[in-house]
């Protein structure tokens, strides 16, 4: 191992500036400790990184797809309950909610009265205003009491 060595005469190169006071601005007010910390903190290169880890790691649901038997007895029940149209009934729906940023979704439940059922829209219309895709509901259940 090769070693530096220095000399007697770059030993004492800096003995005249060793020792001087601390500088301090007349002008700049002191820079704040955090914001000096801040100066030495590692530097993110790969802005939104952990965003996307976290986007990725979430999970999501496949969508359940009916077969026609389910489908009909779907479309008895909504029928059922555009007969009740006068006195509309409270019902509990199970609904998928597509994910708007990667495959699949969440099912969801809705609690409430029908207030209509739009075919040509294709829309389940809660009282207080809520609509659910006809064509993303696994099931209806009707609310007793």
């Amino acid at each position: 191992m090769k070693r530096h060595l220095m000399s007697q005469k770059d030993r004492h190169r800096y003995d005249e500036i060793l020792y001087l006071p601390h500088h301090v601005s007349s002008v700049h007010p002191p820079m704040p400790v955090r914001d000096r910390a801040a100066q030495f903190a590692p530097f993110a290169a790969l802005t939104g990184h952990g965003e996307a880890v976290k986007e990725t790691a979430r999970l999501t649901e496949k969508k359940i797809e009916l077969d026609e038997d389910c489908k009909e007895a779907l479309d008895r029940k909504l029928s059922a309950i555009q007969e009740k149209a006068k006195e509309p009934p409270s019902i509990r729906v199970t609904y998928f909610v597509p994910d708007g940023k990667k495959d699949g979704g969440t099912y969801k439940e809705a609690v409430g009265k029908v207030k209509k059922i739009d075919g040509y829209r294709r829309w389940l219309l809660f009282g207080d205003g809520r609509k659910i895709p006809l064509d993303e509901i696994l099931e209806i259940e009707e609310e007793k009491g």
